[in-house]
Parts: C-alpha cells; structure tokens; sequence
C-alpha cells in the first residue's frame, strides 16, 4: 500500500502503454516518409526475417494478412502459400530502436516514474498525481491520441492499480484502445476471460490447466491453491496469485534511465533442456558481472527475462538488501528465477539483467560465511577478471561449461 504526504493510503494508479502491431507500424512509417505510396498496414504484408536461416519466419502481420490465416512464427514460405500477393518486408531494428525511443521520452514527460518493459511497451506508475491531473481516463486518452499525432502510429493503453492489471487491460480490444482493470473490475472483466488470456500462461502450461479443469481464468482464481503448487511448483503460486489480479511489483525506473546492465540471446534452436540454459546463463552472468565489476559497482536486483517458442515474454526479477557483484551470487538468483518462472516450456531467447546499482559494498554477516570469506572470494574474482581481459574471455569456465554437469 502507498501513502500520500499525509500519511493517508492511496490506491496505485498504473499505465501499460503498448504499440499495436510495432514492427510492421514503425516498418510503415518509415516507408511513407521515405516515399512509399502504400500504408503497408492496409495490404496483405508481414514483416519477415532471413528466409534463408531460422529467422526466416514472421515476426509481425498487418491486419489483412491475418484474415488469411497467416500466424507470427510461422514461416515466410508457409505464409506465401497461404497468400499469392503477399508482400514481405525485412526488420530495421535500427529504426525500431529510434521510434521506441522517441516514444519513451515522450511519455516520460507525464511522470518520472517509467520502466520499459520491451522495445514497444512500458509501464508509467501515476500513483498520487491527482494534484496533476483531475482526470487519469482522459490523460489516457490524450497520451494515446498524442502518440499517433506525433509519431503516426497507435497505441493501447491499460489502466490497473498494478502492473499486472494495467498490462491485462491494454490486451483487451485492440487497437488504438483505452482499458481499465481495477481491483474492483477484477471479477467482471478479468476471471470469465479463457485461461490462455492470463499473463505468462502459454500453450504447454494451458494445455495443463483445462486437463485439470480449469477454463477460464475465474476458475484457476477461485481454486485450492496447493493444487496448483503440487502440479507447477513455484509456479503454480505465482499462476494463482496473477489469477487474482496480485502484483506487487514496482515500476522500475531505475531500467529505463540506463541504469541497468543487461544480455540476452536468442537460441539458434528452441529449447527445454535445463542444462542448455544454465550455460547459456552462466556465459551472460559472466558477460554482465565482469562489466559490473568493472564499474565497481554492486547490483540490488536481478532478473531473468525469457521467450517462449509460441513468443510469450516472461520476465521474473527480486532485490536484496546485500549489494553482489560476484558471477556466483548473480548465477544463484538468476537460476532461482528461472525456476520460479519457468514451466518447462521451449525458449527461444532467454537473457539476465541486473540493476539497483550502488558503489558501496555492505559486509555480509551470517553462520557460514564471514566478511573476510567475502572479501577473498571477491579477490579471485577480481584476478579471474584480469585473466580473462588478457587471454580471452573463454581462458577459464566453470566445469558445467565443459561439459562436467
């Protein structure tokens, strides 16, 4: 719960702001103001990557498109079979990059408060900003409606008092939409929604569920909660909480003011296998702590941000009181949230960020360790660091890494 100036609780007030249809919309931007004569968004087109390689599927459709049942993922030649004049146009992540980022700025004007979630998504926390702004539907609508006059394309916005809810609500009718999705609202609009609409549930985890009878998201809200854990382990908790609409998550907005260090890396082939992505995990940790350590500097929190083989994104942080900045600290919570977060679906990307970064190390004190053992391990990190800069990075790797699991 938060509290205004005079000590009184106030209910959180959060925006998702999400870019309908982002890659082929900032595709079609580009290409009228470079001349083009067709909205691209208007004809039967994807946006499509090497065909010659893996990426040689579709990563975003326009709307005709879709009518003739062509899906993100699938391939681009799959995709012509089902559609003789379909045109096809190549990702500019560049661009992309520089309309996300025009975005960004524009809407941090309305509050400092501002975690960006992907390239085409963020969360704006306007808790406690009624002084600013009488009405927060109406600055919703004036946001949306800003963003396409300025930048010529749309937006969703979902409204919640959570991450969670705001993100639910900007999924609901698309595009160029206003939602909400209070507390309040939680029962009516949220719980008689099929359970695959839940946020992180995808295809393998709903095949699940409906085998064990649960259908909507009202159904997994209104269950025993042990049953979901016995099935889903830690997961099946945070399934139960998301279906109830708890999140107490912060906007972070240490993350989008560059404050963060992060990697990730999309797999040259989707996987399921734990030891894959441990070393995958272990190589990023490795990439980002010898980077943090290099800034002498300690994190506060850690997250492992994943996509699924069906394109669901999942992202899964904490934070601690005790700054870290070794590779076995970070590793250690970073694979904690992987099993927090993970039901063992395929990956195709997977990545770790850390932030909440200070420059000042707090002595840990506990039964088994002292804060002499902490200062020697940070030592041979320290000279393992030097080693690497000289000889490479792949001079010294933990025996996993070699194959010794």
């Amino acid at each position: 719960m938060f509290y205004n100036l005079s000590g009184d609780t106030m209910e959180r007030i959060i925006f998702h702001i999400d870019v309908n249809n982002a890659f082929l919309s900032w595709t079609a931007v580009k290409l009228l103001a470079e001349g083009y004569k067709t909205d691209i968004r208007k004809i039967p087109s994807i946006i499509g990557g090497d065909e010659s390689s893996r990426h040689g599927i579709v990563l975003a459709k326009s709307p005709i498109a879709k009518k003739y049942g062509i899906k993100t993922a699938e391939t681009i030649y799959s995709a012509r079979k089902k559609c003789q004049n379909l045109k096809v146009f190549s990702p500019d992540m560049e661009y992309y990059k520089k309309m996300s980022k025009k975005m960004i700025d524009y809407i941090s004007n309305y509050s400092p408060d501002l975690e960006q979630f992907s390239i085409d998504e963020c969360f704006l926390d306007l808790t406690g900003t009624t002084y600013l702004y009488d009405n927060i539907l109406s600055l919703a609508y004036k946001i949306k409606d800003e963003i396409n006059e300025k930048f010529g394309f749309t937006v969703n916005i979902g409204i919640g008092n959570n991450k969670l809810c705001a993100k639910m609500a900007s999924d609901f009718e698309k595009p160029n939409k206003v939602h909400t999705l209070y507390k309040n609202e939680i029962e009516s609009k949220m719980w008689p929604l099929p359970i695959e609409d839940l946020f992180m549930v995808g295809k393998k985890t709903a095949i699940k569920l409906k085998k064990m009878g649960f259908y909507t998201i009202g159904d997994v809200a209104k269950s025993d909660c042990k049953r979901l854990i016995r099935e889903f382990k830690c997961f099946g908790n945070t399934i139960y909480e998301m279906a109830n609409g708890i999140d107490n998550s912060i906007v972070d907005s240490t993350i989008s003011q560059n404050k963060s260090i992060s990697t990730s890396l999309t797999l040259s082939k989707d996987t399921d296998d734990i030891s894959v992505l441990k070393k995958v995990l272990l190589k990023q940790v490795d990439e980002i702590g010898r980077a943090l350590r290099k800034k002498n500097l300690y994190a506060t929190v850690v997250a492992v941000t994943f996509k699924t083989s069906d394109f669901v994104n999942f992202s899964k942080q904490c934070s601690f009181d005790l700054p870290i900045n070794s590779n076995n600290s970070i590793y250690e919570k970073a694979i904690n949230l992987l099993y927090k977060s993970w039901n063992f679906e395929k990956i195709r990307n997977i990545g770790i960020r850390i932030s909440g970064f200070t420059d000042k190390r707090v002595a840990q004190t506990s039964l088994f360790e002292s804060e002499n053992d902490d200062i020697a391990n940070e030592k041979i990190q320290s000279v393992l660091d030097s080693i690497k800069d000289k000889y490479g990075s792949d001079i010294i790797n933990p025996a996993s890494l070699l194959g010794k699991d």
